[in-house]
């Protein structure tokens, strides 16, 4: 299997593909229809200049698809909007003069991208509460019976790989979030199927893995495990130093989870096949088998932004 390059994630009935500095989201729409929007995508000059120092690149990655993965997420729930919503905002648009139009347009646009920001930092804060604060709560007072601060550490690690595997089987069952998954699993099939040279048809996607190496649930994961590892290693007595050590090793963790990603996606041999599998076994839970229509519009996202021919081609 050889590395291609592409990635993506899924969205409201579609599937989002990056290739470089172009994305495309491909959804199906409410007539049945596939919708595709392509956009170029470039990073920030400021955050670029980070973005081939090992570690702080992963922090970078990681703010980086939280802004990619919300704005096409909207994008992707703009074809399912209350139909009456729709109809009246069209016709507000088509009684202002085109000057007043294009700022009407302009100031959705900030609103758009201030509701976008305001989702990341609330998403980032409630998942540093759940998956962080409430395992050292929870660990707290396991230190009146348990002496050793290395052990204690180890149990709020163990608490929070529980919470993180059971949150992501509990919302499995929400049958929006299982459509979610099955097109996971297509966006997975889809790049399987090219980088293991294989045609990208419907049928043959159909017959591909739905498990990936390079998935943000093995990143997740990897985060979640490393924690356990790193936090092992903070022994002070005082409780608010030991939060502000935990807040500050977060990033630091983050950057190494996706340099590990990084590696696994480039080379395909027994060490990183063994240390991939606790994510692959992950991806159990947050992809399904996607049907026919799904595996299209991975396709359709596919297409849009890279020449998979011309690469099989050069690299197969």
């Amino acid at each position: 299997m050889k590395y291609s390059g592409i990635g993506g994630q899924a969205v409201m009935e579609g599937v989002m593909m990056k290739n470089k500095d172009r994305y495309a989201v491909a959804v199906r729409k409410p007539d049945n229809e596939i919708e595709v929007q392509v956009t170029d995508y470039k990073a920030s000059s400021k955050l670029e200049k980070f973005s081939k120092i090992p570690i702080v690149r992963g922090i970078v990655n990681f703010i980086e698809s939280l802004y990619l993965g919300m704005s096409t997420l909207m994008f992707s729930a703009s074809f399912f909007e209350d139909e009456e919503e729709t109809k009246e905002r069209e016709r507000k648009m088509e009684s202002l003069s085109e000057d007043e139009r294009k700022k009407q347009e302009e100031r959705e646009k900030k609103q758009e991208n201030a509701m976008m920001g305001g989702t990341v930092v609330v998403s980032l804060v409630a998942a540093l509460v759940i998956f962080f604060a409430i395992p050292y709560v929870l660990s707290s007072f396991m230190e009146r019976f348990v002496p050793s601060q290395i052990l204690v550490a180890l149990i709020e690690g163990l608490i929070r790989l529980a919470i993180f595997v059971a949150y992501i089987a509990l919302i499995s069952l929400m049958p929006d979030i299982r459509r979610v998954y099955m097109y996971h699993g297509a966006e997975h099939k889809c790049i399987n199927c090219i980088e293991h040279g294989l045609e990208l048809t419907v049928d043959n996607v159909r017959i591909s893995s739905r498990q990936h190496k390079r998935c943000g649930t093995s990143f997740l994961l990897i985060v979640v495990l490393l924690s356990i590892v790193f936090f092992l290693f903070i022994q002070v007595d005082s409780r608010i130093l030991r939060i502000l050590l935990r807040l500050v090793l977060i990033p630091i963790i983050a950057g190494v989870a996706y340099e590990f990603i990084r590696l696994a996606g480039r080379y395909d041999n027994w060490l990183v096949n063994i240390l991939s599998k606790p994510g692959l076994w992950m991806q159990g839970l947050t992809t399904r088998e996607p049907d026919d229509g799904m595996i299209e519009v991975g396709i359709a996202s596919v297409e849009a932004v890279f020449d998979w021919r011309k690469w099989q081609e050069e690299e197969l």
